[in-house]
């Protein structure tokens, strides 16, 4: 799982070989073998809002998982229930997840920035039996107007609530002793929901082996961690797959401590502060965030940071961000490229001499990644065609939780489909071209167009809506939309405001529309599906 101690990438990915045991489990492997051997070791270091540090360890990460597992087994949760977990960065966040794994559950990640209708959906599809929130989750859930008769178990890290229990009664229940359940790695330990490019958001469910299907692909552009003083931490929420697969859960592996900062705002100066202030030495940045570090104006000088990787995902970095990576950081950042359903298959490493500008990398030591023609025959050379990765493969998804056509439709042959358009040069390189779908990437977030689509059919004003990207130096794109009004309302940017804020409530604050524009009619194909290829070039 861990890559052969070799500084040559061609020696790397002839030498590679998986081993993953036949049982395993991810809570075990991250949390309990360290707490038996150094209980004291830091597991996550948190860091309040007024700048309070207080270090979690393993010991006490394996103690209070094994009393939350024996609490929610009394109550009933056991293997392949679905616990639906909505918090910010913090030891509850992943005390959670691990007590999910234990009892062999399903943890279900979920955003904090997420908005009711969002939130409705993904616990009515997952049909989770437990939702673990705080008070400003609970206020979104009490919003939710729809019945979730499957959620039979509301818990507060606020306390009790009427029918909601309190985090810190039930761990005082529970006993500290538990013996996880044994698992396979094809187990299901994992669901992410998709960005829903096509439709609903589709539920990406994923066996416990996709953390050590991840490890060579964070090893890569982190340049062999686990090294001396190696410390992490990654803006990125942890209920995205970026944050939990791409830092959170590797580091722990490698007995590496995570930074944990719950904010709901990217601040530059902030991250400057943080990375300054605890000695972060390792951190996963998306480009947006980097480009927004940029423009904050350079460190040097003003903060002494002392930095040795900094990974970037989740959209194109850029040739200028990365030339002021070195210049301003004093390194290069490595890109790294995948998807909710098979991550981390792409890399750069300057270590290995791994690193070209306007690429995302190399395949990464144990994926088979092509360039693919729709029959699925391989692209020669400089060929443009789609990305693909070749099953099997551990960090790649089981299925799309209750949706078989939906996962046949992702593959052709033994490749699975990305969606995204690229090209691979003569020395393996692999340059992103865009997507073949009508997916928008914003701030390193992959949005879909039909969730904001369906949001804005719900204004009383709308009659139709069509959301696409715009480019946007910033962001790599933003969502603008092209709404046609009902004839009793006529556009203005009061109703602009009122649509923008209508979406942002309603679903989350990177998805909702920060252009408007009103058309009388959408261009519709002769079967009425919106052509969104050309409102995309009007954008």
């Amino acid at each position: 799982m861990i890559l052969p101690d070799l500084t040559d990438y061609a020696a790397l990915r002839e030498r590679f070989r998986w081993r993953i045991p036949e049982r395993y489990n991810i809570a075990v492997d991250v949390c309990d073998r360290w707490a038996a051997a150094e209980p004291d070791r830091p597991a996550i270091i948190e860091v309040s809002q007024d700048w309070q540090v207080s270090p979690v360890s393993f010991g006490w990460l394996s103690e209070h998982s094994n009393r939350l597992a024996n609490a929610l087994r009394v109550r009933g949760v056991g293997r392949g229930d679905r616990i639906a977990i909505l918090l910010p960065q913090g030891r509850a966040v992943l005390t959670a997840h691990l007590a999910a794994y234990k009892l062999g559950a399903i943890a279900v990640p979920l955003a904090a920035l997420f908005g009711v209708d969002a939130l409705a959906y993904r616990l009515t599809d997952s049909a989770a039996k437990v939702v673990v929130t705080n008070a400003a989750g609970l206020a979104k859930l009490g919003q939710i107007a729809q019945p979730l008769p499957e959620l039979g178990l509301r818990i507060s890290t606020d306390g009790a609530d009427g029918a909601v229990e309190g985090w810190d009664a039930l761990l005082a229940e529970g006993s500290p002793d538990f013996t996880a359940v044994e698992t396979t790695p094809d187990d299901p330990a994992l669901m992410i929901y998709t960005s829903g490019t096509t439709g609903n958001p589709k539920g990406a469910l994923h066996g416990h082996r996709v953390l050590p299907g991840h490890l060579p692909g964070v090893q890569m552009p982190h340049e062999f961690m686990p090294q001396p003083g190696d410390l992490a931490w990654t803006p990125a929420d942890w209920a995205w797959a970026g944050g939990l697969l791409n830092m959170l859960l590797p580091a722990l592996h490698f007995g590496v401590a995570v930074v944990a900062r719950p904010v709901t705002r990217f601040e530059p100066e902030e991250a400057y502060r943080l990375i300054q202030d605890l000695g972060i030495r390792n951190a996963f940045v998306p480009p947006t965030a980097l480009r927004m570090m940029r423009g904050a104006g350079s460190p040097q000088g003003r903060w002494r940071l002392n930095l040795r990787t900094v990974a970037a995902a989740g959209e194109a970095l850029g040739a200028e961000t990365l030339e002021w990576g070195r210049e301003a950081l004093g390194l290069t950042i490595n890109e790294a490229y995948g998807q909710t359903e098979c991550n981390l298959v792409l890399a750069s490493s300057a270590a290995l001499g791994v690193s070209r500008p306007g690429a995302i990398g190399k395949a990464v030591p144990g994926h088979e990644v092509a360039i693919i023609r729709p029959d699925g025959t391989v692209c020669a050379a400089g060929e443009e065609g789609q990305i693909a990765v070749r099953r099997p493969d551990p960090v790649m998804f089981l299925e799309y939780w209750r949706n078989p056509e939906a996962t046949a439709a992702k593959f052709v042959g033994d490749w699975m489909t990305t969606g995204d358009e690229g090209v691979q040069d003569e020395d393996g390189y692999v340059r992103f071209i865009g997507r073949d779908d009508d997916v928008i990437t914003s701030s390193g977030y992959r949005i879909g167009p039909g969730e904001i689509e369906d949001c804005l059919l719900r204004h009383p004003a709308v009659a139709l809506a069509a959301a696409v990207g715009k480019p946007d130096p910033l962001r790599t794109e933003i969502v603008k939309a092209f709404v046609v009004l009902k004839p009793d309302y006529r556009g203005s940017k009061a109703l602009v405001s009122e649509l923008q804020n209508f979406v942002r409530a309603r679903l989350s604050a990177h998805e909702y529309p920060r252009e408007i524009a009103f058309r009388d009619e959408l261009p519709l194909t002769t079967t009425g599906k919106i052509i969104r290829r050309l409102l995309r070039a009007e954008a």
